[in-house]
């Protein structure tokens, strides 16, 4: 190739002589910077950079007989708002009384627990700032297996690591204890990007950088689960920063679902319902006459088939508000009336 050759040719070709003499040269094309990024790869970088700045790592601060004790907590939040609230993980904060949060522009700032729900494993934090870069929430019900999702978090101490993989699996379930309740968090997200201690209360989010899950656990290698972000917790979310709490309704049964009677069954028009294992002694329930192998059927004339029916209608606004339940019980459907209270915290 002469220089006249070389000269139409663009600076992204160069020249390599395999072999042959004066002509035996061939052009290899060398993509530039842009194009060596794979769309994968441009998605990724894309999403790193708008979530890193408003994902902050967290140095919690935990309570020892009544008094502030040493550092000895480590986590990951998201900032949901300029002026200072930041959305993580409750089991992070645990007894917490106070932290700092790290952002990656430097700063170190105080925070304080502004409410915590151990039953969603959601809390809200604020710190004394009101020029945060607020993180961009989705909504995980838009999900899709196989869809690309990206993790940042503070696993490890390694703050604003990236993580990337896809949604493996939804709908999973996750049992949560706060004292003597338990609850179960529906439509928890399970991803194979890689999730290590620390990546608590960091984001999950989607290929436009919108936080859709809130890191969560760590349930084996190649297997992570996060808390959505869906219309139930944000009413959580919404009531924790504004109440400090989320108020829920409790009637004080334990249960489990069984199949109903083909009677019974064609009656009513579903396969089973709730069997009552345990009444609560002085609950709502126990003065209703709930009692243990009583089959509940519907509340208010919503189908009841397992734990979860029952648990998603116990929201605050059925707080001291009687209802209807219908129940299977000696051969017969029987209709008793109870008042829920409020779920101790």
């Amino acid at each position: 190739m002469d220089t006249r050759d070389r000269a139409s040719v663009p600076a992204r070709f160069v020249d390599v002589v395999l072999s042959g003499g004066e002509h035996g040269g061939s052009l290899v094309a060398v993509p530039s910077d842009g194009e060596a990024l794979d769309a994968y790869s441009q998605v990724v970088t894309t999403v790193a950079a708008r979530l890193i700045p408003s994902v902050a790592s967290l140095r919690v601060r935990h309570r020892i007989d009544g008094r502030h004790g040493r550092l000895e907590g480590a986590g990951s939040s998201v900032v949901i708002t300029p002026d200072g609230f930041l959305l993580t993980s409750a089991h992070v904060l645990g007894p917490a009384g106070s932290g700092t949060a790290a952002l990656t522009d430097g700063r170190e700032l105080s925070f304080e627990v502004v409410g915590t729900d151990p039953l969603s494993d959601l809390a809200v934090i604020r710190v004394g700032a009101d020029d945060l870069p607020p993180a961009t929430l989705g909504n995980a019900q838009d999900l899709r297996v196989g869809q690309l999702v990206v993790a940042v978090g503070n696993p490890l101490g390694f703050s604003g690591s990236v993580t990337a993989g896809v949604v493996s699996a939804l709908g999973r379930s996750l049992p949560t204890r706060h004292g003597s309740a338990a609850r179960i968090v529906e439509n928890v997200i399970q991803t194979d990007a890689a999730l290590n201690p620390g990546n608590s209360g960091g984001a999950l989010a989607d290929g436009l950088g919108r936080v859709v899950g809130v890191s969560t656990a760590v349930a084996g290698v190649g297997l992570g689960l996060a808390v959505p972000i869906d219309p139930t917790t944000r009413r959580i979310v919404a009531a924790l920063m504004a109440e400090g709490r989320y108020r829920r309704a409790y009637l004080g049964i334990a249960g489990g679902p069984r199949p109903l009677p083909p009677r019974v069954g064609r009656e009513v028009g579903r396969p089973a319902g709730v069997e009552v294992v345990e009444v609560v002694p002085e609950s709502p329930a126990a003065r209703a006459g709930l009692r243990p192998e009583d089959l509940i059927l519907d509340v208010d004339g919503v189908p009841i088939q397992d734990a979860r029916d029952l648990q998603r209608l116990m929201l605050a606004e059925r707080i001291g508000q009687p209802i209807t339940i219908r129940a299977f019980r000696d051969g017969r459907i029987v209709e008793v009336s109870a008042t829920p209270v409020e779920l101790a915290s």
